[in-house]
């Protein structure tokens, strides 16, 4: 009988600490084993086997066992105990993400159920690519920390050995995975999709499959922000911290082997070490004359200026109306230009933009002269030269 979903996080909220060290041993070992099971249960006092078992928490591998991955991911999560994963292994996102977005772009106009299927699964490696990126920064920046501490106390060539492998198997190619401007890099090819996401979610014929393409968009605009951000980290915080590690160890190796034999090489001169102020001994007095004449300010106040123009607002309706009732009309801007004077005896560069921008409208037809016309028309202080336009209404004056 299959437990209910409430039954199994209790157990594994009661029993956190067995299903942890049962976690720490298969990180470490790969397996858990018959006997290694039986000692974790019985430091805690509780046989709980069978309820592991039942419960698909854990999985038998031969004679051995081991925690099943969809409960090590929620305890790799809750713990943050990410271990880095080579590029190679976040790479195969770009080869998924690829191959859907190639099935979405040549069936666009097939079956709207497996396209929108098609965008649903999309949406959903990107959104594990992220977060396999964002484990990979945070194990990276952990391990890195604790080798700048040296906890476990690893001698200096270790280091070294250690900080290399980082830059060379780790950062490095996770940057490239992450650089925008890489040709072949899985955020160049976000950019891409999100262009033609951007494109599909404002003109879709399918409503259902047009707030896909918007969800998809929204997302990974999010995606990218937090992709920039991780990228800050590998190169702002990670790879300088793993640099200084590496130089400080093969400065603080190449030390201790000089000092093993001393005399095998000429000790070089040691330079005399001087004190010396980079700012000049009158600072203080300056930067106290300097808050001292803001000591006796006196009040300031600040009025807001009321504006009392009336903001105005074009009504396209009104003005198409009145275009249509006037077609033909000869000269397009000139009549914007005296429809403008009618109403409000001044006319405005603001107004007379906007009402030009009736000549848009599908329903009108634009004709030019064979050969090119233009006149000089006055607002205000400007003198615009403007083309002179007929427009007629479906074509017929």
């Amino acid at each position: 009988m299959k437990a209910e979903p409430k039954t199994i996080l209790r157990f594994l909220l009661e029993y956190f600490d067995i299903v942890a060290d049962l976690f720490e041993t298969q990180s470490k070992e790969g397996i858990i084993t018959y006997e290694v099971l039986n000692q974790i249960t019985g430091k805690h006092g509780s046989d709980i086997k069978t309820q592991l078992l039942d419960y698909k928490i854990l999985g038998a591998v031969n004679d051995n066992f081991e925690i099943r991955t969809v409960y090590y991911n929620l305890i790799e999560f809750v713990l943050s105990e990410f271990k880095p994963m080579l590029p190679e292994t976040i790479e195969k996102y770009h080869v998924s993400i690829a191959e859907l977005f190639r099935k979405i772009k040549e069936n666009l106009n097939g079956d709207r159920v497996i396209l929108n299927q098609r965008l649903a699964e999309l949406s959903n490696e990107i959104r594990s690519f992220y977060e396999m990126v964002e484990k990979n920064t945070i194990s990276l920046l952990n391990e890195t920390r604790e080798l700048k501490a040296n906890v476990k106390k690893i001698d200096y060539r270790e280091k070294i050995i250690r900080a290399s492998r980082w830059i060379d198997e780790y950062i490095i190619p996770l940057n490239k995975i992450l650089d925008i401007n890489h040709v072949s890099s899985i955020a160049n090819k976000l950019y891409d999709i999100s262009e033609y996401s951007n494109k599909y979610r404002l003109n879709f014929d399918d409503e259902n499959t047009r707030v896909q393409f918007e969800k998809l968009y929204f997302q990974l605009i999010q995606v990218n922000d937090n992709l920039l951000r991780q990228s800050k980290i590998l190169t702002k915080e990670l790879l300088p911290l793993i640099e200084r590690i590496r130089t400080e160890s093969t400065i603080l190796s190449g030390w201790i082997t000089f000092l093993k034999n001393p005399y095998k090489q000429k000790v070089p001169k040691i330079f005399e070490a001087k004190r010396t102020n980079i700012y000049s001994k009158n600072t203080f007095f300056n930067a106290a004359e300097f808050f001292e004449q803001f000591k006796n300010d006196s009040d300031v106040f600040f009025e807001e200026e009321s504006n009392d123009t009336e903001k105005w607002i074009f009504d396209r309706e009104h003005y198409t109306e009145k275009l249509k009732s006037n077609l033909p009309v000869a000269n397009f801007f000139k009549w914007c230009n005296a429809t403008l004077k009618d109403e409000y005896k001044k006319v405005e560069i603001e107004k007379f933009f906007a009402l030009t921008s009736l000549a848009f409208d599908e329903n009108l037809q634009l004709e030019y002269p064979a050969k090119a016309e233009y006149e000089k028309i006055k607002i205000n202080d400007l003198t615009l030269t403007v083309p002179k336009i007929t427009i007629n209404n479906h074509g017929i004056s």
